[in-house]
């Protein structure tokens, strides 16, 4: 019987023909997903943005930057990478749009630019307007507490390529900045002192270990965890905090105090801040110059991890840090809550480069050195 149903089944498709529906892709649940996301990206909307939801590409007023002397464009991309594959287990999805967008316009922020406008793609197996709506929801408030216009995006269907209930995300997005603003290595000189700014967990990098280490342990997302105070799901799950609001607000304040800023992301602490130092130096960060939060310990101890493994992989509590002017670093601790003196910028004499923690060359960029002690 269930042979013969099958058979009529595929006989009653013949007679009716092949529709995009019938091959996984539902245009109506599609323009759902826009409708219920539609206020939530209006609100981001600029006096610049033109237009409005909807439209083949989003219009965003240049005129705006007529009264920079020399304005320079500051672009970025990224995801967020396997932590998806968590907020897909937990049935939670709107901080995941929280992640993309620090990841994505605290990497333009590093430069000294003011992140100008963004657009999102999300590819799922299944369109659940729900689903995507909450996704776009948490990229929009992001984008509002970063002051970014959220001016496009897509979703795109792709059935037999992702399971129904899996998605990824990516993003972009475009800052300006005056030629002569521009942070980085050619500001930073010996003597310059490393502010650390506090990250909200393990903010999107490493979670391939993570993943891993659970699935070995055999530990459930819904496990209380002490240490935490919360279940494991709500601690690894925890959003990306985005530093553009007040490090602009920082950087406005007291200008030409800092020198260049390292996001802390992929490759972990030292191999990020060796980016923005200029060659012939290193950064000496202490590692007893900051408390470690609970989960880099716990997920560490519980997979076995070794300490230059911890290191290289994960941000262990430190987001952002910045290499500022010895003589103004008390000014920009103050400015910033929570920041803390990480270390110091010291000339790279060839005395650390054989410790196993010393790190020049990351990313393929010809910079500086970093070094945790």
């Amino acid at each position: 019987m269930a042979a013969n149903t099958a058979g009529q089944g595929a006989a009653q498709q013949a007679a009716q023909g092949t529709t995009y529906a019938s091959a996984g892709v539902d245009v109506e649940s599609g323009d759902r997903a826009v409708e219920l996301m539609k206020a939530a990206v209006a609100a981001t909307h600029t006096p610049e943005v033109v237009g409005g939801v909807g439209g083949f590409a989003g219009l965003f007023d240049a005129s705006a930057l007529k009264d920079y002397r020399r304005p320079q464009l500051a672009t970025s991309t990224d995801g967020v990478g396997t932590k998806v594959a968590l907020a897909q287990a937990l049935d939670i999805h709107d901080t995941i749009g929280h992640d993309l967008v620090g990841m994505v316009v605290d990497d333009i922020v590093v430069l000294g630019a003011k992140p100008l406008f963004m657009t999102d793609y999300i590819a799922c197996g299944k369109v659940v307007p729900e689903r995507i709506a909450a996704i776009v929801r948490g990229v929009a408030e992001a984008c509002r507490s970063a002051g970014v216009a959220l001016v496009g995006g897509e979703t795109a269907e792709h059935p037999g390529l992702l399971d129904p209930e899996e998605y990824d995300v990516a993003g972009a997005a475009t800052g300006v900045v005056e030629a002569d603003q521009v942070l980085g290595a050619d500001r930073v000189a010996v003597g310059d002192v490393l502010v650390g700014l506090p990250a909200s967990g393990l903010h999107s990098n490493g979670y391939s270990l993570v993943r891993r280490i659970i699935a070995d342990a055999g530990w459930s997302l819904d496990r209380e965890v002490p240490e935490f105070g919360r279940t494991l799901g709500e601690e690894v799950l925890t959003p990306t905090r985005v530093y553009a609001g007040p490090l602009l607000a920082l950087l406005e304040e007291l200008p030409g105090a800092v020198h260049s800023i390292s996001h802390v992301t992929g490759g972990g602490l030292s191999a990020n801040v060796a980016r923005v130092l200029p060659r012939g130096t290193v950064g000496v960060m202490r590692r007893d110059s900051w408390e470690i939060p609970p989960v880099f310990g716990v997920l560490g101890d519980l997979g076995g991890v070794p300490l230059l493994d911890r290191e290289r992989t994960w941000n262990l509590g430190v987001g952002m840090v910045l290499a500022v002017a010895e003589d103004r670093a008390d000014e920009v601790l103050r400015a910033y809550p929570g920041s803390w003196v990480l270390g110091e910028v010291r000339a790279d004499d060839g005395a650390h480069t054989r410790e196993e923690a010393y790190v020049q060359g990351a990313k393929g960029v010809d910079a500086g050195a970093a070094l945790l002690i």
